[in-house]
């Protein structure tokens, strides 16, 4: 069974990370999305929020592709999860040059730590390629139209989240 990981705070998830998922998960067999627990990031949205938003906007894309798509958090290093739920591939989405610097030493971390698992690089769609979690956020705080950026059930989530 082919198993991989997508990695990510997903504080929330986007339609560009919901781009990354749909290439990957026709990859593979399996695809886990490790949602990290990171609460030094200061994540708007708990653990357990994510975790629902993220099986929520992929129960779609696993009956479409055939592939088991599930949702697993960890705190742990990424190398460890990748171990702990069985993944040879490591997923990262790249979206511009300053993306692959960054993901370019993480390879190399993961690979002194265990060169068995391989990791993947997929490039966002062009038209998902500038949106981030963090400036989806900022956007909506401000009452900006986050449309075009996340599902009508996170932009949803993101609105009753932020009157609140």
């Amino acid at each position: 069974m082919r198993i991989a990981l997508y990695p990510g705070t997903f504080d929330p998830i986007t339609l560009g990370h919901i781009d990354i998922i749909r290439r990957a998960a026709v990859l593979v067999d399996r695809l886990v999305i490790g949602v990290a627990i990171n609460s030094g990031k200061g994540p708007l949205f708990s653990l357990e929020e994510r975790v629902a938003m993220i099986e929520a906007e992929c129960a779609q894309l696993s009956e479409e592709t055939g592939t088991e798509i599930v949702a697993h958090p960890f705190e742990n290093l990424l190398i460890d999860c990748a171990k702990d739920v069985g993944a040879q591939v490591i997923v990262r989405g790249l979206r511009a040059v300053t993306d692959f610097e960054y993901e370019y030493q993480m390879v190399g971390m993961n690979r002194a730590m265990d060169a068995s698992i391989e990791t993947v690089f997929l490039m966002a769609d062009a038209q998902h390629q500038a949106i981030a979690s963090k400036l989806v956020k900022e956007i909506a705080r401000l009452d900006g139209d986050i449309t075009k950026f996340v599902t009508s059930d996170v932009k949803k989530a993101l609105e009753e989240r932020l009157k609140g």
